[in-house]
């Protein structure tokens, strides 16, 4: 998935102060009832609807019922909205309290699962450019929490932010692979059942031609959805950071 829209790319200081709540209110003109969270409210529902490209300053004074200029008196343009609603989606976190000594593996493997259910819920993450993000409290506060839970692994502190690099590319990949098969099912009317029925008769006549005898010996289930291969991976990779803290631990 290509990106679209990237982080970062409209007035920072702006959009700083809108996220950090030093930005005044407009003075004259807004509709009733019309504040910068309620936009940003709908602009998120769009996305999560028809994509990001179907979010315009237009396309949300529509479906607040308000005129286009009234958006403009509270946030700039699309470029800061999108950051202000990559915040928004940030704050979507479990509210219940973390366990102070659960320990750094629990905190990992919760934040990577949070992760993914966010990419599944709103995909359209998958298509921005993050490399440069304007931080926002939600960001920020997830940071906190998030090196908060993993600080005892004895780690540096670049490494600690490599941790969080790694798990969120790992959970990306894995999230963008979900989302991709969600889509090609939606675009092609076609189910992932009927896609491989189409191509049996082929494989089954290469599985027995002898061509292939390492896929032909592989059980029945090795290709099977029952099989977790996102939480396979996400504990092997779990394990690996294992090796590194007791390697340390021991040094």
């Amino acid at each position: 998935m290509t990106s679209t829209e990237t982080t970062g790319s409209g007035n920072v200081e702006r959009t700083l102060e809108l996220l950090w709540g030093t930005g005044e209110r407009p003075s004259r003109g807004p509709k009733p009832g019309l504040t910068l969270g309620r936009i940003v409210t709908a602009a998120v529902a769009l996305a999560d609807a028809e994509g990001l490209e179907a979010v315009s300053m237009r396309r949300l004074s529509t479906e607040l019922g308000t005129g286009t200029m009234s958006l403009y008196r509270y946030v700039p343009g699309k470029a800061e909205l999108l950051d202000l609603m990559l915040n928004h989606v940030r704050g979507e976190t479990d509210s219940t309290p973390r366990d102070p000594d659960a320990g750094w593996r629990t905190t990992v493997e919760e934040m990577a699962r949070a992760m993914l259910t966010l990419y599944r819920r709103h995909p359209w993450l998958l298509s921005v450019n993050q490399a440069r993000p304007v931080l926002g409290p939600n960001a920020m506060g997830g940071m906190e929490e998030m090196l908060s839970g993993i600080k005892g692994m004895g780690l540096s502190d670049p490494e600690l932010i490599s941790v969080r690099i790694m798990v969120e590319g790992y959970v990306s990949g894995a999230a963008r692979t979900h989302v991709h098969a969600v889509e090609v099912e939606r675009k092609s009317g076609m189910t992932d059942r009927e896609f491989w029925q189409v191509q049996e008769p082929y494989l089954t006549k290469a599985m027995n031609s002898g061509v292939y005898p390492v896929m032909a010996s592989l059980s029945e289930d090795a290709f099977g959805p029952e099989f977790d291969h996102f939480e396979f991976g996400l504990q092997r990779l779990l394990d690996g950071l294992e090796v590194l803290v007791a390697r340390r631990t021991e040094g």
